[in-house]
């Protein structure tokens, strides 16, 4: 489990009002991904401990579109700030100069919290913004050019005095280093998991692999082909399942797919409601996740949680995240990855350690504990103001 450095107690003056946060919430809309995942868990848990927490939870949207979905995106008690704000050309704006300030549609608050690499300039506010990985910086050829801009504008938010918060102390580390971060300012709190149940949909027929997430390079959905093509002369009946959207760089798997000998046994399910991905991760022999590079890494947590054994590999946090409740790799190596894959399915006595420490690794990962920790995390970030 991540621990994280205590924050300093808040001082009385900010201990005696609610503190105001506002959160950018332009992830819950449109299909849902792992920064999807923590921006509701974050709302759901702030403002289900509003008062014990002492905070006066709300949210805006970086988006003309979909200006208006924003309220019936967020769990109650949430407050939304319907304004337009035009995502494209307020980014650009920002890795630039200081304005339009966020108070221009949220009026005075204490905190603002970009929930997705974007920290909008504050008159007053405090800001926080939450680095998930460091993709643009260390394989700028997975990204697209939206990504690439992210360094420059977590840079532009550092320079404004923007506290940094990351989902590991491997991103964290990683902030400091490659962005040149304060280390001070910059805080790794874990979240929790997403726990959706698993509804009585049909997953798959017969014994299957899984893996989920956005099909672009840096999943490496082509490797694990690759290595399902190594595994399936073995096991006849096994079928792999890959249920995500399309990124960039789909084409790639399409291909994959094409040339692979067991290419009718290989079903891509493209994006797949949330409680639909529980059940088709919970029938599973095994989850396999074989990401080039991650910052933390919700899926193989979400399968622990669900009691599936997971293989993936040792790529950015996900050994701190994972320790020793999966059977990790070296990212890139699909014989490697194809091994741990045949164990997982030959040694039941593997599956069984796995599943049962899965299960426990899981449940170490707190919603209630994410929420004190960003509260604290608000109020140092409050009173340095």
């Amino acid at each position: 489990m991540l621990t994280c450095p205590a924050l300093p107690r808040q001082h009385p003056s900010m201990a005696e009002r609610h503190l105001s946060v506002a959160l950018d919430a332009t992830p819950l809309l449109g299909a849902r991904t792992g920064v999807a995942a923590m921006t509701l868990g974050a709302l759901r848990a702030l403002v289900g401990e509003r008062d014990e927490l002492g905070i006066d939870v709300s949210a805006y949207a970086l988006t003309w579109r979909g200006r208006g979905t924003l309220a019936a995106a967020l769990p109650d008690g949430v407050r939304a700030y319907t304004r337009p704000m035009a995502a494209r050309p307020l980014r650009a704006l920002w890795r630039r100069v200081d304005w339009p300030r966020i108070e221009s549609w949220t009026g005075p608050i204490d905190v603002a919290h970009g929930t997705n690499f974007v920290a909008p300039p504050t008159q007053r506010a405090a800001a926080v913004v939450t680095v998930h990985d460091l993709t643009p910086v260390r394989y700028p050829e997975l990204c697209r050019s939206d990504t690439l801009a992210y360094p420059d504008l977590v840079r532009r938010a550092l320079r404004r005095g923007a506290w940094v918060h990351t989902p590991s102390h491997a991103v964290a580390d990683e902030v400091v280093e490659l962005l040149g971060a304060d280390p001070d300012r910059v805080v790794p709190i874990a979240s929790g998991v997403p726990m959706a149940e698993a509804t009585a949909v049909a997953t798959s027929t017969g014994p299957y692999l899984c893996a989920v997430g956005t099909v672009e390079p840096r999943k490496d959905h082509v490797l694990l082909v690759r290595a399902f093509d190594a595994v399936a002369g073995d096991h006849p009946d096994l079928r792999l399942v890959i249920a995500g959207p399309d990124g960039w760089g789909a084409e790639q798997l399409a291909a994959a797919v094409d040339a692979s000998p067991y290419r009718s046994r290989i079903e891509r399910r493209g994006w797949v409601p949330e409680h639909e991905r529980a059940a088709l991760v919970a029938g599973s022999l095994a989850f396999v996740f074989p990401s080039v590079y991650e910052g933390f890494g919700y899926p193989p947590l979400e399968a622990m949680a669900a009691g599936v054994p997971v293989v993936a590999t040792s790529a950015g946090a996900l050994p701190e995240v994972l320790g020793d409740a999966a059977l990790l790799v070296a990212p890139g190596y699909a014989d490697a990855l194809a091994g741990a894959i045949t164990r997982v399915l030959d040694d039941g006595a593997l599956r069984e350690r796995l599943i049962a420490s899965g299960k426990m690794r899981a449940a170490r990962y707190s919603w209630s504990s994410f929420a004190r920790n960003l509260a604290d995390l608000y109020r140092r970030a409050a009173e340095s103001r």
